[in-house]
């Protein structure tokens, strides 16, 4: 299928935080951008790509709408908005927790809005949907207040719950806020609409860059280890790289049959332990490289 044959695929891109990780994915896999500060319609190296720059909380229902055939976003925005997509990858980036909070004063007093019910209290939060869904759950006496950020800052006056996303508790903890509730937690994911996965062209394009997305994330989880083991040193150095490789390493004979070449991928958490293992076992001459992408 030629090019102009290929129906253009609209790939929405998240503004914010999430954007450089995701522009480094697609960078890896070949599809980049030129941009400016100012531009909302990058320039994609694909010609059958059609790129648009919106925030993540409105691209799920742009999706959904068909308005773009895919995106990246947070779990939290498909959650909030009950976008009816398909989510094609979680990237596993920028994960947090959507969480409910009280002052950390409160948490043992008669006080505590989550255990007291009888008065009616305040939840704050940007999730509309999460809140009132929170609030449902635990049959609170409560009313949702929309908040534009720096949503901490409301208990105690102006808020008695608040309901937001937190990657490590930090800043919950400086502004004196406990958690009461964990609701749902979230991951960058890439996401689609069901209208372009019913498309065989559009879904293909979706389906690779989908495959070269997982071959790279994968091959950051690995390094490729190289070696020579003597021949007396080679079952020794098999059965240790038997527990940590994806698969059977790769073996050849060296010159003069005076041992082996092997090749193996490993988790690059292990490697640090492995290496002096792999030492004592015999093997020697050990190089490691890094990987682009890892494909089963």
């Amino acid at each position: 299928m030629t090019t102009e044959q290929t129906p253009t695929l609209k790939l929405v891109l998240p503004k914010g935080r999430i954007q450089e990780k995701v522009l480094a994915l697609l960078g890896n896999i070949g599809v980049n951008f030129k941009s400016t500060s100012r531009s909302y319609r990058p320039q994609c190296s694909d010609a059958r790509i059609e790129a648009k720059i919106m925030k993540a909380q409105n691209i799920p229902t742009l999706v959904d709408l068909g308005r773009h055939d895919c995106g990246f976003t947070g779990g939290d925005w498909i959650y909030e908005h009950q976008a009816d997509v398909v989510t094609v990858l979680d990237l596993g980036y920028d994960p947090v927790q959507i969480v409910a909070a009280i002052p950390e004063d409160l948490l043992n007093s008669e006080a505590n809005p989550f255990e007291n019910k009888s008065r009616q209290i305040v939840v704050a939060s940007e999730y509309k949907r999460c809140t009132e869904d929170f609030i449902k759950k635990h049959a609170l006496n409560a009313v949702y207040l929309q908040s534009y950020g720096a949503t901490e800052a409301f208990p105690p006056e102006d808020a008695d719950i608040i309901v937001d996303n937190t990657a490590t508790g930090t800043t919950l903890r400086m502004n004196r806020l406990a958690i009461v509730d964990v609701i749902t937690t979230s991951t960058t994911r890439f996401i689609a609409s069901k209208h372009a996965m019913n498309d065989p062209a559009k879904r293909q394009k979706i389906d690779e860059m989908k495959m070269l997305m997982e071959a790279t994330l994968r091959a950051t989880q690995r390094v490729l280890l190289e070696m020579n083991v003597s021949n007396t040193s080679f079952d020794g150095v098999i059965a240790l790289l038997a527990g940590h490789s994806m698969n059977s390493p790769t073996v050849s004979d060296l010159y003069n049959h005076e041992g082996f070449a092997v090749k193996v991928a490993v988790p690059t958490k292990q490697v640090h332990i492995l290496i002096p293992e792999l030492v004592k076992a015999g093997a020697t001459d050990i190089l490691e490289y890094k990987l682009e992408k890892m494909v089963p």
